[in-house]
């Protein structure tokens, strides 16, 4: 059994109380919520880790997958049901407890389905559209790939803006908190900072054991024979398009999964995750992090997460996210954490300054 993964979730719960502390201890808890919200954008850039990293396969269109699941869970549980609360369908939901009762600021009775329900729902209908996506775009490669899933992060963009239930520029608001042991919910309640934090970093934790568990398996090496030589893992019977669409669904969860947690956590949300620049600083993170670095990924996506977050770049944001992904494409092809301070220099230094061919030395 490699024990190495366990080791190295264990500093990372451990990094995760101790942060904790040190923001009690400071009286800085106003941290925790960019912390806790770095957390679940980590659940995206880990997908997308997986997708690139190991099936080689690009994608801008991530911020889709996280708007799907986000603007699934709060339109489903903001809608009121109420007035077909007879009718036979929302009559049966309402008894097995998929829907829930409550009022309006008016005082009027509503009926919505329950957050956990609704949850559900919102993963099953991003894996749905993963696997009809994955079908056509999946048989393309380099950058026709990527134009392909830029398209379709582009198409949620405008149906978020077109749909009239879905807020159109001001998005959904006054999303219910998400119930999950006892009184322990998912909100932005003031009152619930560290618990929050907690949880959000719980989930984290699993996904990261649940990538490196994958990685390490059989279909792990059947991904990274696709992704080294595609051809040579398909003459050694290597099934490389239901590897890939397995891998692109499970990315395409990930990130319905961060996008609910997310919605359920703000209390809502607007169309600016949708943007194409969101799917860009996915893509950006995990260059940062290594492709093929689950670790590197992750400390990647809460650093440059929470600084963004912090407003630490100001109205720069977006350009920095670009200029770093242009620099490690460069650079550092690997990841900046797999190449040292000392290799990062020596690269810079010899791209700055290597004699040009034809000149004399």
């Amino acid at each position: 059994m490699n024990w190495h993964r366990y080791w190295g979730l264990a500093g990372l719960l451990a990094a995760v109380v101790v942060v904790q502390q040190y923001t009690s201890c400071a009286h800085q808890d106003f941290l925790l919520t960019p912390l806790t919200m770095s957390a679940y954008y980590a659940l995206v850039v880990l997908g997308l880790c997986a997708l690139m990293g190991y099936a080689g396969q690009v994608s801008l269109g991530h911020a889709g997958f996280f708007a799907i699941g986000g603007y699934a869970s709060a339109a489903l549980t903001t809608c009121n049901l109420a007035p077909w609360a007879a009718r036979p369908v929302p009559a049966c939901l309402a008894r097995w407890g998929v829907l829930l009762e409550g009022q309006n600021v008016y005082l009027e009775k509503t009926l919505s389905f329950h957050p956990w329900a609704a949850a559900l729902m919102a993963l099953l209908l991003a894996a749905g559209v993963a696997l009809l996506l994955g079908g056509p775009v999946l048989k393309l490669k380099g950058h026709y790939l990527a134009m392909a899933t830029l398209g379709f992060g582009m198409i949620i963009r405008t149906m978020v803006l077109a749909v009239e239930r879905l807020g159109g520029a001001d998005g959904i608001a006054d999303v219910p908190a998400f119930p999950l042991v006892g009184k322990l919910s998912i909100s932005g309640d003031l009152s619930a900072k560290v618990p929050n934090y907690y949880v959000a970093w719980a989930v984290v934790a699993l996904t990261v054991l649940l990538l490196l568990n994958l990685i390490d398996s059989r279909t792990g090496r059947a991904l990274r024979a696709i992704h080294g030589a595609e051809r040579a893992a398909a003459s050694m019977g290597v099934n490389v398009g239901r590897y890939k669409l397995k891998v692109l669904v499970l990315s395409g969860v990930l990130a319905a999964l961060a996008g609910v947690l997310m919605t359920h956590y703000n209390g809502g949300i607007g169309p600016s995750e949708t943007s194409v620049m969101k799917s860009i600083r996915y893509v950006a993170i995990v260059a940062v992090g290594g492709m093929a670095s689950v670790w590197g990924a992750l400390v990647a996506a809460v650093v440059l997460n929470y600084l963004s977050l912090r407003g630490t770049f100001g109205t720069y944001d977006d350009a920095l996210f670009g200029a770093v992904l242009i620099a490690v494409m460069l650079f550092a092809p690997q990841g900046v954490l797999r190449l040292g301070w000392a290799g990062w220099a020596a690269r810079l230094w010899g791209a700055l300054f290597r004699p040009r061919a034809g000149k004399a030395g």
